[in-house]
């Protein structure tokens, strides 16, 4: 069966933010193909903002969960239209879901199970691209969490500082030194990769 667009969503293909509140209203309502459209635009991104400050895809993966079930559970009933965007109100969200779990006690991680040496061409590079990405990841883990946070919401989400001083409810003046000392630290954790990138290089 061809599905034909309402005229209202048509009209809002070009504002994402109408279809947002569209979908909203839908979801309070109980429709779960709205639902499913919602997490279809923003849960990929909210899966990478997460998985940038939690380190991990699964704890990722959970704390996105938990965000959206209570959307479905009754935060959309709740939405005003023409009130804060939905992306606003979604990064948060995000962003407070995964800094309550860096706060709580860590149980015994498990150790990774070592897989065995993989003999395909190729191989040693990928290696060596993880290896980078795992010390790019872990030094950006050293950052105290608001500058983390700033860093996924700009780098990972894609929001500009505007946008994501919004979300952390902080002023454009305050998001932006956040990244600023992000960026210095970062530059000085990674010092020795970029050495020993530059002395590959020469």
């Amino acid at each position: 069966m061809i599905m034909v667009a309402s005229s209202s969503d048509t009209g809002a293909a070009g504002r994402p933010h109408d279809e947002d509140d569209l979908l909203l209203a839908r979801v309070a309502a109980g429709d779960a193909a709205a639902f499913g459209r919602l997490v279809d635009r923003h849960g990929e991104r909210a899966l990478a903002v997460a998985t940038r400050m939690l380190g991990s895809r699964a704890d990722a993966e959970d704390a996105v969960q938990d965000v959206f079930t209570r959307l479905w559970a009754g935060a959309a009933a709740r939405w005003r239209p023409g009130g804060a965007r939905f992306g606003t109100w979604l990064w948060r969200a995000v962003a407070n879901r995964c800094l309550d779990q860096l706060r709580r006690p860590r149980m015994g991680e498990l150790t990774d199970a070592i897989d065995p040496p993989d003999p395909s061409p190729g191989a040693l590079e990928r290696l060596e691209r993880d290896r980078v990405l795992r010390q790019v990841t872990d030094a950006i883990q050293t950052l105290p969490e608001r500058q983390r946070m700033a860093i996924a919401l700009v780098y990972d989400a894609g929001l500009n500082g505007a946008e994501a001083a919004e979300a952390m409810g902080v002023s454009a003046g305050a998001m932006e030194q956040l990244l600023v000392r992000a960026r210095r630290s970062l530059r000085t954790g990674l010092r020795p990769l970029m050495d020993e990138e530059d002395k590959g290089g020469a």
